[in-house]
This record gives structure tokens, C-alpha cells and sequence, in this order.
């Protein structure tokens, strides 16, 4: 404002010139504070229209430089945006009109977010647009560091007296600035008055109404530091009165080189008070009282009243009876005269300077003599220019009279007690009472004797000295600390106070008084002494209040569980009693208890006889409750041998005053009866009965069941067994130890049984026997015994229960015999000299693994006359043809089938026995007769079962006539049969007899078993082998058997 009217007038002269529309907004950048307040000015010139032109601002904020944000109008109340409407509607942001054509932009707090580019538009009112409308600027907004910091402080002065007052300004502003000083003083509403300043420009200058004294030197302003200025004000006058306060003001320099002042602060006053001075004074005597006794003291005070006492001079002299006792100069040493220095030399009296205004006689024992009347005067000195002192104005007060009377020697001694009869750690009184009561300063000098009990002797405990002294005896270091003694301050009664009473407080006590007189050479005359009565005092031990809990209880557990074991003390006499605390067990077979463990008072541990005989140490936990009256003691991993009635002893300890612990009283416990037992048998085996029938060769698995048990802790051992038909006693087959090793019976160890047996357990409590490969001697009646074992405190395994499961009936049987031969018969008639063949069929097995004996049988009529001494004959004899066991071995052929059989396989199932050569006596009825053979799983053969085939009914014919006839009817036929063959046959009987030559060299190395002749053909590339499921076709021809 201060530069703005000559701008305006300018600007409106060269806008009348031009006529162009020209806007201009105050230069920036400008640097501003946070949170002051600031204005911005924008005016318009060379427009048209009306002459009250119409404003807006706006700003572009850093973070968003081509965004306008509006903040307020002249015009239109909708202008601002949200985030300046409030500010606007609260006067916070507000414009005001210097003029029709200029205005200031008010930001009456500033803020750090209204730092930006301000732009100033006016709306156009003009015909036509010609020229600028708006006009921008920067505004930086800065921290404001300016900190103004001054004592505040109340001081009282008095006139001419100096005052020295210190303020420190500091700033840490990053632009350049500069900073003003000013002290002000302000009574109350006034308005403040200037004291002095330092400018900006570091112009020294004081207000109007302290200039004069400025210029004389009693106003100062110094700096005393980097930020630290100090007002000095000498010689202060009334007028200086008020509250001191200093303000500082930071400064910048804007772009149009004017100064401005950015932040302005000022600093807590000092409230300073100035006392005018006066040169009047008064004078006043004092004393305690009027009527003395010889020997007390009496103290006299002269006191000054005057203000400004420190800077003047004043000299005081004390009379007795108008003659001079002593005087003071202004250097407040005293003179005293000749009777009263000797008496000021032994301390029997002093005169001193107590502060500025107060003056001090004191006779510390007075006499007889020493009565009379006395004053004092106090005269005012001036100093002059030589260092000389001349009196100016004297005054006295009135004379003060005292009266000494002397000490009277009669006087009696009385000790008395309220409490006679005390417990231990108690107080009690004993007070020595001295009538008639003398006064404190009169030297009487008490003693306490005292008299123990059970003895005869007394011995001074303590004396309270004539001259206030308390001497010990030699025997009383007992008492020293626990005992107090005081006199009373209105007479010479002594009262002695014991704390925390014991046994040797305890006996008989007496006091005695002695009354003294101090003579003039510093030596003491006793001038009486007196004994009191004999005062006894007990000391007793406090009443028990100790009550243990009775109740009773029982416990049972089981073992490896904690045994709680509670000790409550319900009632103590003492909140600081402490406790010990036995505790016992008491079986059945031992008549006493036996202690376990025992807590001292002073909480040690001692472990009882008990405790180191059945191993409780380390299982035995004691605990106290954080209240104290609870004792608990645990037995850890209890056993059944803890079983017993528990119950705690206890005894009440206190500590007597002369720090000694002592038993006041012991109480027993309730009992608790604990049964320790094992835990329930809860092991439950499957019952269930079972039977299992398989077959030889397979794989059969046995199952024994845990359907519950004690613990899952425990561990399980498992035992199996069989009985065998016939046999009454069982047989162990094997058993899983708790370790889980495997153990095999004696029968199973020393068969094969062994090698085909076991066991697992799959899962927890399912326990599997598995026999492979079962034969028909595993069968038999099969349970499992079950023993659970459980793991005692004392870490041993013991057993704690076991079951029987269910049998289980095990059948193994050879296969059901499915063997089936067939049975139909049939009618066979054949040429003399030809071969009939004999089938064997099997028409179902057993098993694929089965092997076969084949055995084919003759049925002819006997011979007449054979047997006949024998009373009854047959018709018809069996003769055995031929035998081929399960081995493929031959039976030896009988003499009239020699040669003429052969044997062929020509299936598994399909046996065939060729005879050669057939004659008259081979008529007759022929049939096989079959056994099926297995091996059992041992490789045993056994014959399963045996079928015969049906009748094959042969008859032979007689060859003779037919052949005749049949040639001799034929002519061709005939020579074909009688002359034709001769050559042919001796041809083949050379080959025959060539073949034979040689065959008979190798069929020596090939006889078979037993020394019957294979009557297998072997054939190229061919082995046989009896389990083959499609043997080989085998055949016996005529000259393979000898």
C-alpha cells in the first residue's frame, strides 16, 4: 500500500492514453511465512464500461501447473471451488476493494498448499476485447523458523537500582532475510511504550519516552551473543514499573526492493517492580518474655525498619541500665566493654549483626545481677567524600525490664509406665518426671538404670547430660539401636522410648536425677540428687494365632499321575511370620510317621529319612503361594507304593527384635489318605470264534485283535499257540516280544514250520500270523495270548494285564478227489495174430498238478483143474498187464505179455496199452485201474484217489481155415502168398538181423530203473516231462523189449 496510490495515478493516466486494457498483479516471486497473513494487490486500467470493475483469482498449484483452480470473485459467489469454499465463507480468503479498480487478495492464515501461481482476471466490460485481462504472479510459501524466547520472571527493585533483561531470537530461514529488535514495557490496558530498537538496518534507536535517557547512557541494548541481546536500564525510576517484553520481526526484500515483514513475534514478559526510596526509619526492641530463672537464656532483638537498608549506614549500641553493654559500627564488628567482653569470651553472651535490619543481645545463662532494664540505639551514618562516617539521626525504642529469680534445690523423681506388661516387637515408654518441673535450660542431668531380670545388678543404661548430651553405658549396645530418648522442651523430663521389645528388655528400671549449677570459673556444683521407684517391665512372647487347616480328604490316582499334597495355614499371628513345614506319611504297617521332606523357616530343604529311602527326591516339587499361607508338595510319577496318609506338620516362626528367629507355636494337619493303584485293565482281545478251512499249498493269515487297552503307552506282546487234534496240551508257535522280537517255538524251530511263518503287525493293536504254504499238519485250534506291559515311575517295565482272543479252528484238507475214469464198457474181437488196443481214459482230475498210476488188468476163466484142492474155486483170475506208476516208471512185464505190450501217453488224461501179437489166450474181459497222486507242500506224493476204467470185453478168433479157404480160392492170391514172398522175405530178414545187430549195442545203455527196459520211443528233440500239460504221444513197438 505504501507504493500503490502513485502506481494507480500513473497507471490511470497512461490508461487514458492508450485506452487499452493493461492488468497488473503485484511482482513476485514474493516469499511469505506459514501462517501469516498475506495480501496481494491487482488493479486494471485503460477499460471501458463502468468504473467498479469485477475481479477474479485463481491459482495454478505446482503439482498441477496447467490446471486453474479458482478461489474467489468479486462477482459471482459460485466461484471457488470446493477445496477454497470453506476458507471463502469463513473470511479466511476474502477480497478487498481499494478501489473501482483495484483490490487486495486477503489469505488471512497462510498454508503450505497456497504456494503457487495466483493469476488476477477482470471480466470484460469493454465493446470489444483489446488488450490483457489477467496478470500472473508467484507465491512461495515458506516455514516460519523465527523463535523469540525471553525469561519470564517477576523482579522487585527498588529506585536506582539497575535492570538487565535478556531476549534471544533465532531463525533458520534458507533466504535471505533480515531481523529487527524491539523491547517494549506495557502496564496493564495501556498501550505498549517502546524502550528501544534495532532495526533491519542495524539502526540503533530508543522511543520518545526513553531517548533522553539513551542519550545519557542508562538505557542500553547490547548484543551478548550470536542470537542473544540484552537491555540494560540503569539508576530505575518508579515510572519504570510494568511488564517488559522484547518483539522481533524477520524481513525480506520483495522483487520490487521494498522491505517486508514476513512473521512477527514477541517473547513472555517479565514483570519488574520498582519501590520508591524513603529515608525515614523506626526502631523496635523484643523479647521472649519478662521473668527469668537464673541460668536460662534470654535472647534481645533490635530491629531496623527502613527501606533501602543495604545502602545506607546505621550503627547500633546495646545498654543495660543506661550503661553501655556493646555497640556495632556500619562494618558490623562488635565493641563490647570490659565485664561483658569477659563474659562474651567464655560464650556466656554474643552480639551480632542477624541481616540488615535485625540486631541480636543473647545471654546464654543468666544471673542474678542480670536483672534490669535494656535497650538499644540505632543511628543513621552518612559516608562522606573522604571515607568518613558522620552520625546523622539517632533513635531508641522503650527499655525492656526483666527480673531473674533464683533456682530453687527441692524437687522430687517419679518413673511411671503406661505399659508395664508388653509382647515381643512392641513399644513401650518409660518416663522420668521431676516435679516441680524446671525449666529446660536448667542443668539437670537424668539417668536410666536398669536391672535385667533373673538379675541382681544394676548398670546405667543411659544418661541425658546436664548440657543436653546423651552418654550410653557400657552395657547398653542392645538398647542403642531400638531405643530413643528425649527430654521435654517445657521441663527436664526425660522419657525413654523402646521399640521392638525382647527378653532382654525385660527386668526392672529406675531413674536418677541430678540437679547442677554451673559456677563463674566454667566448673559445675551437683546441688541435689533423687531416685525414682523401681519400675518393672515384662516382655512376652505373642499369643499364637496359628490354625492349620484339619480337613480331611482322600485321593485316588493312578500311578505315574501327581499326588497334590496342600498345607493351609488359615489363621498366623503375625503378617511376618514365616513357617516351617514337615511333612509326613504314615502307612499302615509302621506305627509313627515318617518324615519326606521339610522346609525350614528360612526356606531351606532338608529331605527325610523317607524321601532318601524309597527314592522321592527327585520327584518331590514344592511350592508356597505368592500369599503365603499355602504349602503344597507334589509327589511326581506317583507309584503304588506311595499309597499311605499324608499330612504336614507346621511350626509358626518370628523374629524376635534382637533379629533372632524363635519357634512360637507348631500345629499338625488334617490327613489326606492317598491310594495310588494301577491303571484299570482295560486290554480287550477280539473273543471272536472263527474257522478258516484252505486247502494245501495255499497261504493262510490268522488275526489277532487289540480292541482296547490300558494305555497307548504300553507295549504289547503276543503269543500264539495251537492245539493239534489229538493232542490235549497246547503248542506255542511264536510270539512277538514287547521289544518287538521275534521268538518261533520249539516244534516250529526245528521243523520246516519256521521257514513258512510270519508274523506283522500292520497297524497299532492288529497283529497278522501268516502260515504259506499250509499243510494238512498245520491244522488245529490257533489263539493268541496278549500281555500288556506298562512302564512304572521308577522306569520299569511290568506286566500289567492280558487277554485270550477267540480260536480260531484252522482246517487244512487235501483237495476234494474229482477223479473220474470212464466206466463205459465195450466189446472188442480181433484176428488171431493182430493187435487190440486198450484205452484209458480219465475224465476229469483233481488238481492240473496231478500225476497218475495207470495199471491195466486181464479177467480170463481159469484152467480146468487149477486150485483144486481148494474148497471153493473161481471162475475168473485178474493178471496184472502192465503198471506205469506217477514216477513213469514200468512194472516188469509178466512172461506171456513180453514184447507183445505197447505203452503209450496219448494225453494227459489219455493212457493206451497196445497188445501185440494176439493169440487165443489173451480172450477176455481187460480194464485200468487209475490213482491220482499230489505232492503235498513238503514234496511228498500221496495217493489222492483211484478209479477203475470199465470192461473192455476181447475175443481173439482162430485165424486157420479162413486163410486156406480164402487162398486156395484165389489163384493169383495163392501164388502172391506162396511164391512170391520167399525172395522178398529173405531180403528183409538180412535187413532185420542188420537192424537188430545193431540196436542190441545201444540198448544196453539204455535200460531203465530196476533194470526194466525203457518202453519210451525216443524221439528226436523231444524231452519228456510229467508235468507237461500236452505230453508227447508214446508208443512201444514189438523188439524193443528182451
Amino acid at each position: 500500500m505504501r507504493t500503490l496510490r502513485p502506481q494507480l495515478a500513473s497507471l490511470l493516466l497512461l490508461g487514458m492514453a492508450l485506452a487499452q486494457r493493461q492488468v497488473t498483479v503485484q511482482q513476485g516471486p514474493l516469499y511469505r511465512t506459514e501462517g501469516s497473513h498475506v495480501t496481494l494487490w491487482c488493479k486494471v486500467s485503460g477499460y471501458q464500461g463502468p468504473a467498479e470493475q469485477n475481479f477474479q483469482w485463481s491459482i495454478y498449484l505446482p503439482s498441477a501447473p496447467e490446471r486453474e483452480v479458482q478461489i474467489v470473485s468479486t462477482v459471482d459467489p459460485s466461484f471457488p471451488y470446493a477445496i477454497y469454499t470453506q476458507r471463502v465463507r469463513g473470511r479466511g480468503i476474502f477480497v478487498e476493494r481499494l478501489q473501482g479498480d483495484a483490490v487486495l487478495l486477503h489469505i488471512t492464515e497462510l498454508q503450505e498448499r497456497d504456494a503457487g501461481q495466483y493469476e488476477c482476471h477482470t471480466p470484460n466490460t469493454d465493446e470489444r476485447y483489446f488488450g490483457s485481462y489477467s496478470a500472473k504472479m508467484n507465491l512461495v510459501v515458506i516455514p516460519d523458523s523465527l523463535r523469540v524466547t525471553a525469561i519470564p520472571q517477576t523482579l522487585n527493585k527498588v529506585e536506582h537500582d539497575s535492570l538487565e533483561l535478556k531476549c534471544e531470537v533465532s531463525k533458520s530461514t534458507a533466504q535471505h532475510s533480515h531481523v529487527s529488535i524491539a523491547w517494549y514495557r506495557q502496564r496493564g490496558s495501556e498501550a505498549p511504550v517502546e524502550i528501544i530498537s534495532l532495526s533491519r538496518d542495524f539502526v540503533l534507536r530508543a522511543g520518545s519516552a526513553y531517548a533522553q535517557r539513551q542519550a545519557t547512557g542508562d538505557v542500553r541494548l547490547d548484543k551478548v551473543g550470536e542470537t542473544t541481546s540484552k537491555l540494560t536500564i540503569y539508576n530505575l525510576h518508579p515510572s519504570d514499573q510494568g511488564e517488559f517484553y522484547c518483539e522481533a520481526a524477520e524481513w525480506i526484500q520483495d522483487p520490487d526492493d521494498s522491505w517486508y515483514a514476513m512473521t512477527r513475534k514477541r517473547s513472555q514478559g517479565a514483570i519488574v517492580n520498582v519501590q520508591a526510596t524513603d529515608k525515614e526509619f523506626s526502631v523496635r526492641l523484643e523479647t521472649e518474655k519478662r521473668m527469668y530463672i537464673v541460668g536460662e537464656p534470654v535472647e534481645f532483638r533490635c530491629i531496623l525498619e527502613a527501606q533501602n537498608v543495604p545502602d545506607r549506614y546505621f550503627s547500633i549500641s546495646w545498654a543495660f541500665n543506661s550503661s553501655l553493654i556493646a555497640s556495632l559500627g556500619p562494618n558490623a564488628v562488635p565493641v563490647l566493654n570490659n565485664e561483658f567482653a569477659q563474659r562474651e569470651a567464655l560464650g556466656q553472651l554474643k552480639v551480632a549483626k542477624e541481616s540488615d535490619n535485625v540486631f541480636v543481645l543473647k545471654i546464654y545463662r543468666l544471673r542474678l545481677e542480670d536483672s534490669g532494664k535494656y535497650n538499644c540505639r540505632v543511628t543513621e551514618r552518612e559516608k562522606t567524600v573522604t571515607g568518613d562516617f558522620i552520625d546523622k539521626e539517632s533513635k531508641r525504642p522503650k527499655n525492656i525490664p526483666i527480673t531473674v529469680m533464683p533456682l530453687k534445690a527441692g524437687f522430687a523423681v517419679t518413673a511411671i509406665s503406661r505399659t508395664p506388661g508388653v509382647t515381643y516387637n512392641e513399644s513401650f515408654d518409660l518416663q522420668c518426671i521431676i516435679k516441680p518441673h524446671y525449666p529446660s535450660w536448667v542443668p539437670v542431668s537424668v539417668t536410666w538404670r536398669f536391672q535385667p531380670a533373673g538379675s541382681t545388678e544394676f548398670h546405667d543404661l543411659v544418661t541425658f547430660t546436664r548440657d543436653g548430651g546423651v552418654q550410653w553405658g557400657d552395657r547398653a549396645a542392645a538398647f542403642r539401636t531400638r531405643t530413643a530418648i528425649e527430654k521435654a522442651e517445657s521441663s527436664n523430663n526425660v522419657r525413654l522410648s523402646i521399640s521392638r521389645a525382647s527378653d532382654t528388655e525385660a527386668g526392672k528400671y529406675q531413674c536418677v536425677a541430678e540437679l547442677w549449677r554451673k559456677n563463674y570459673n566454667s566448673s559445675w556444683t551437683r546441688l541435689a540428687d533423687r531416685t525414682s521407684n523401681l519400675l518393672e517391665i515384662r516382655v512376652l512372647r505373642p499369643v499364637t494365632k496359628l490354625q492349620v487347616s484339619k480337613s480331611k480328604r482322600s485321593i485316588t490316582l493312578v500311578e505315574n499321575r501327581p499326588i497334590p499334597l496342600n498345607c493351609s495355614v488359615k489363621c498366623q499371628t503375625s503378617p511376618d511370620s514365616h513357617f516351617a513345614v514337615l511333612w509326613y506319611v504314615h502307612k499302615p504297617s509302621d506305627a509313627d510317621g515318617k518324615l519326606i521332606l521339610k522346609t525350614t523357616h528360612s526356606s531351606a530343604f532338608e529331605y527325610g529319612t523317607y524321601a532318601e529311602e524309597e527314592g522321592l527326591r527327585g520327584r518331590l516339587q514344592f511350592e508356597r503361594s505368592a500369599s503365603g499361607g499355602l504349602f503344597s508338595l507334589t509327589v511326581q510319577r506317583a507309584e503304588v507304593r506311595d499309597s499311605g496318609s499324608y499330612y504336614c506338620h507346621v511350626e509358626e516362626w518370628l523374629l524376635s527384635p534382637n533379629h533372632a528367629w524363635y519357634k512360637l507355636a507348631e500345629e499338625v494337619s488334617g490327613r489326606t489318605e492317598v491310594t495310588v493303584k494301577q491303571p484299570d485293565n482295560r486290554l480287550q482281545v477280539n473273543q471272536t470264534h472263527r474257522n478258516i478251512t484252505v486247502l494245501e499249498n495255499e497261504w493262510v493269515t490268522l488275526e489277532c485283535l487289540v480292541k482296547n487297552r490300558t494305555s497307548p503307552s504300553s507295549q504289547l506282546s503276543v503269543e500264539w499257540s495251537v492245539w493239534r487234534p489229538g493232542r490235549a496240551e497246547k503248542e506255542v508257535v511264536a510270539w512277538l516280544s514287547r521289544q518287538s522280537t521275534l521268538h518261533y517255538g520249539e516244534r516250529a524251530a526245528l521243523g520246516d514250520l519256521r521257514s513258512r511263518l510270519h508274523l506283522e503287525s500292520p497297524a497299532p493293536g492288529l497283529f497278522l500270523l501268516s502260515i504259506q504254504n499250509s499243510t494238512v499238519r498245520d491244522s488245529g485250534a490257533y489263539g493268541c495270548r496278549v500281555e500288556e506291559w506298562l512302564l512304572d515311575p521308577s522306569e520299569r517295565w511290568y506286566k500289567r494285564a492280558e487277554d485270550l482272543s477267540g480260536l480260531i479252528t484252522l482246517t487244512v484238507k487235501q483237495p476234494d478227489p474229482t477223479l473220474q475214469v470212464d466206466t463205459a464198457t465195450a466189446n472188442l474181437t480181433v484176428q488171431e495174430k493182430e493187435s487190440f488196443p486198450l484205452d484209458c481214459s480219465i475224465l476229469s482230475r483233481s488238481s492240473p498238478e496231478s500225476h497218475f498210476a495207470v495199471t491195466w488188468y486181464s479177467l480170463r476163466a481159469k484152467e480146468a483143474g487149477d486150485h483144486a484142492e481148494e474148497g471153493e474155486e473161481e471162475e475168473e483170475e485178474r493178471e496184472a498187464v502192465l503198471s506205469v506208476g506217477p514216477d513213469a516208471i514200468f512194472s516188469p512185464e509178466a512172461g506171456r505179455w513180453e514184447g507183445r505190450l505197447r505203452f503209450q501217453r496219448l494225453s494227459a488224461v489219455l493212457f493206451r496199452l497196445t497188445v501185440l501179437q494176439a493169440g487165443g489166450a489173451d480172450t477176455g474181459n481187460y480194464s485200468c485201474r487209475v490213482e491220482e497222486w499230489l505232492a503235498d507242500p513238503n514234496g511228498v506224493w500221496y495217493r489222492l484217489a483211484e478209479e477203475e476204467s470199465g470192461m473192455v470185453a476181447v475175443h481173439v478168433q482162430d485165424a486157420g481155415s479162413t486163410l486156406q479157404s480164402v487162398i486156395c480160392s484165389n489163384d493169383a492170391l495163392f501164388y502172391f502168398v506162396f511164391f512170391y514172398p520167399f525172395p522178398i522175405f529173405g531180403i528183409l530178414i538180412i535187413t532185420i538181423l542188420l537192424v537188430r545187430f545193431k540196436s542190441r549195442n545201444s540198448s544196453k545203455n539204455s535200460e531203465g530203473k530196476n533194470g526194466v527196459p525203457l518202453l519210451w520211443i525216443k524221439e528226436p528233440h523231444l524231452n519228456y516231462s510229467p508235468t507237461c500239460l500236452e505230453p508227447p504221444v508214446l508208443s512201444i513197438h514189438p523188439g524193443t523189449m528182451d
